[in-house]
């Protein structure tokens, strides 16, 4: 990981002629041709030139290029948002006829997406729970073509096997798709367990500081072409200033996620066994029943901790109420530390 991130800060766009150190923005809609037959090359595919960038951005480019060498994959796009990520390896992939099938525990828009959605199009879902895997395989249909996992699992924290169902996906020839934005790329490399694609909300950890949305999903170069294919058409482009913003904060994900992992293992063990709480769930407490799996696939537990508090949801609003540090906003992954 070490000779990842360093090349993954040192890629940056070619220099202009200025010779700046930091890579500029581009902020322009259209790119300009000097001639005619350069720019019918570009229609055509023929060159790798700039158009339009809804298409692609030397901005945006340098944040996919960054994602890739963390995620250690051959090709990838960047969307708008993290669902609009989601959506695109769905809808360039399947099409009517076709099988899903999605992990129970996963992001409350993604669960929308594939269950009121996805059926308008003639694709078909169903849930495997996330904490039998002996039950996995016999959810597989004829007609499967692609399995969705996140892990860790947002919110509840539960670890998928990555290796495990990459076995189960080979074995009948379907694209394992993995969410990956609560582990990172720095935590966890799901390409290495046999994923095929990776896809992020690079709006959370990815950022860091909570001030930019944008998506990325990495992975197989001929599952990418047709996922960019697909947006390209239907728009939903990173603005080249978010892809700046992003570019750069990925210089300091690694420092950043080593401190939110240190400080959520050291609370984490903090909260375990306190008189006020249940349970402490945190993928590197030896308590939570995935730990050997997390261990096996994590380089560290990531900088989310859940617990449940004795006396229900009043003993929630007390205890969100009285923070006096922490902030009650809709995100994850932010410098200043959230409670939802």
């Amino acid at each position: 990981m070490k000779h990842r991130i360093t090349k993954a800060i040192r890629k940056q766009v070619d220099r202009t002629n200025e010779m700046e150190h930091s890579a500029p923005l581009f902020l322009t809609s259209s790119f300009c041709f000097d001639n005619a037959e350069e720019m019918r090359a570009a229609f055509a595919d023929e060159s790798d030139d700039n158009i339009y960038s809804r298409f692609s951005n030397p901005n945006v480019q340098e944040f996919i290029d960054r994602i890739c060498l963390l995620e250690g994959a051959e090709a990838g796009f960047a969307t708008a948002s993290g669902m609009s990520a989601v959506f695109a390896s769905f809808m360039a992939l399947l099409k009517q006829g076709d099988h899903l099938l999605s992990c129970n525990a996963i992001f409350g828009s993604t669960h929308t997406v594939i269950t009121k959605y996805l059926p308008k199009y003639g694709i078909e879902y169903s849930y495997f729970p996330a904490d039998k895997p002996e039950e996995w395989e016999s959810l597989i249909q004829p007609n499967t073509k692609m399995i969705y996992v996140e892990t860790p699992t947002n919110p509840g924290l539960e670890i998928i096997d990555l290796e495990r169902i990459s076995v189960l996906a080979k074995k009948h020839n379907i694209i394992l798709n993995v969410d990956n934005c609560f582990a990172t790329p720095v935590c966890q490399q799901p390409l290495n367990f046999g994923a095929d694609l990776v896809v992020h909300s690079a709006t959370k950890w990815l950022d860091g500081q909570g001030r930019v949305l944008g998506g990325v999903v990495v992975g197989c170069k001929d599952l990418i072409k047709e996922i960019f294919l697909f947006c390209r058409s239907t728009g939903p482009s990173l603005s080249p200033f978010n892809a700046w913003i992003l570019s750069k904060s990925v210089e300091t994900l690694e420092v950043r996620m080593e401190r939110h992992a240190s400080n959520a293992l050291f609370l984490a063990e903090k909260l375990e066994g306190h008189p006020k709480i249940n349970w402490v769930k945190y993928p590197f407490l030896p308590s939570h029943p995935e730990y050997k799996v997390a261990k096996k696939q994590m380089s560290d537990g990531g900088g989310i901790v859940c617990f449940e508090l004795k006396g229900g949801v009043e003993a929630g609003r007390k205890f969100l109420d009285s923070l006096q540090i922490l902030s009650l906003t809709a995100n994850l992954g932010d410098t200043r530390s959230i409670a939802s």
